[in-house]
């Protein structure tokens, strides 16, 4: 075990994807801020959804977020040129870790991958080479690292790919349909736009999209594929990133082929001065047991969280109790409509509330088709009418329809929302049990 964990291995992959992990965060700050999701998300609205549990973080919305969204792009750069790099790498993981937590509304599985690497990376001593701060204290320049370091990125990046892989095998994935549907709204793309609304492109991306995820660490791993690997994975993330335009996950994920390729072939093609590390010491720290421990417990809960949505009632793609945190990546696309009543306990009369004067447009979408924002909104309501001095009830009465299928009826429009507690590990009996066919298409056009 001291010698599969503690042995001494050259840093270079660790340092150069340092450098690459820190422009692709500081571009995720400066981003947000120039695309306006920025604006859309955290400024105009006049809450957020945050994870339930997280509401006070609810002070740091408005205006003031452009100056946080600088601060933390900054401390990005300060990653990508190793300056100060513990601290600025830490300062990050927290910051981007409540931006996380603050908003469920433009919910991406690539911000859930950022945070954890954030955080993985605050603890690894990737400033040891090719860095300002062995500039300024030489006594830091270290050419090696312990194994543990490799095993923990290609074990976290595994489990994500895996996942991604398990998830995708349901009908509407395996029958191609999900792809048709995600390709349906790509029509109006210059040149390509045609040729991904044909059949056989829908069937080569579901079964791509497998077979990917469920390979591609293993063929990276394995010497004489990873030279194909890496070929297939940047030709399939340069695809992913045009055709779906999701940020800088595509480019973060061609970045972790830098932790299999050998130290001499990444010394010859980006760090021609390195010294390469060439010995083969075992150094067991005096904190290995801790370390061991919480590593344990970290993967643990990777390998468990995905799972969680078995043990609920019903189907997750009906529920959406258990999605987030599971690398179940575009799987479905679903919509529904929301109607809120609310009615004064002292006359017990309902009334239809119009909720939407309380949400940004990307809110309104999110919650006719996700129980916890429904149940967040009730809440609200509630709140917002103690004020003013009502004791009210909330009803909701959502309808929604999955990859295209038919509306069924979602809630029990006669149970007060606002008068239900939230259960993290537990099925809300208030959302209705999945029809048979809810998943059965519409004929609809």
């Amino acid at each position: 075990m001291n010698k599969i964990l503690f042995k001494q291995i050259d840093n270079i992959g660790l340092v150069l994807f340092r450098a690459v992990f820190g422009l692709l965060i500081a571009t995720e700050a400066f981003g947000a801020i120039l695309t306006g999701w920025l604006r859309r998300t955290l400024v105009e609205p006049p809450f957020t959804f945050n994870f339930i549990g997280f509401n006070f973080l609810q002070y740091l919305q408005g205006d003031l977020m452009y100056y946080y969204f600088v601060i933390m792009g900054i401390f990005g750069v300060f990653v990508m040129l190793g300056y100060k790099y513990r601290f600025s790498m830490i300062a990050y993981a927290i910051m981007w870790t409540a931006v996380y937590l603050m908003q469920k509304s433009s919910y991406n599985n690539h911000y859930y991958l950022m945070m954890l690497l954030c955080w993985i990376m605050a603890f690894l001593p990737a400033n040891r080479w090719f860095s300002l701060d062995v500039k300024i204290n030489p006594e830091l320049k270290n050419p090696a690292m312990p194994r543990w370091v490799l095993l923990v990125l290609i074990l976290q990046v595994w489990i994500v790919y895996t996942y991604a892989s398990v998830a995708k095998l349901y009908p509407d994935w395996l029958d191609a349909s999900m792809a048709a549907l995600l390709m349906e709204g790509r029509k109006h793309y210059w040149l390509i736009g045609d040729l991904l609304q044909q059949n056989w492109v829908h069937w080569t991306i579901a079964y791509t999209g497998i077979l990917f995820d469920l390979l591609i660490v293993p063929l990276l791993l394995w010497k004489r594929t990873r030279l194909l690997g890496f070929v297939i994975s940047v030709f399939f993330h340069l695809f992913n990133s045009i055709v779906f335009q999701i940020g800088i996950f595509p480019y973060m994920s061609i970045a972790f082929a830098l932790f299999f390729f050998s130290p001499e072939i990444l010394q010859k093609r980006f760090l021609p001065k390195k010294k390469l590390y060439g010995g083969n010491e075992v150094i067991v720290p005096k904190y290995k047991n801790v370390l061991i421990g919480i590593f344990s417990i970290y993967f643990i809960f990777q390998l468990a969280l995905p799972l969680r949505h078995w043990f609920f009632k019903d189907d997750v793609l009906w529920t959406e109790e258990g999605h987030r945190l599971s690398w179940r990546m575009m799987l479905r696309a679903k919509s529904g409509s929301l109607t809120v009543y609310v009615a004064d306990k002292e006359d017990g009369v309902k009334a239809i509330y119009n909720y939407s004067q309380l949400l940004g447009r990307k809110q309104q979408g999110s919650v006719a088709t996700k129980p916890d924002i429904m149940w967040q909104l009730a809440q609200k309501i509630k709140t917002i009418e103690a004020e003013k001095g009502r004791d009210v009830a909330v009803y909701m009465d959502a309808r929604v329809r999955v990859n295209r299928g038919k509306f069924h009826p979602f809630t029990n429009p006669d149970v007060d929302l606002a008068a239900e507690e939230w259960h993290h590990f537990k099925h809300s009996e208030w959302i209705l049990p999945s029809p048979k066919d809810y998943n059965e298409k519409s004929v609809e056009k």
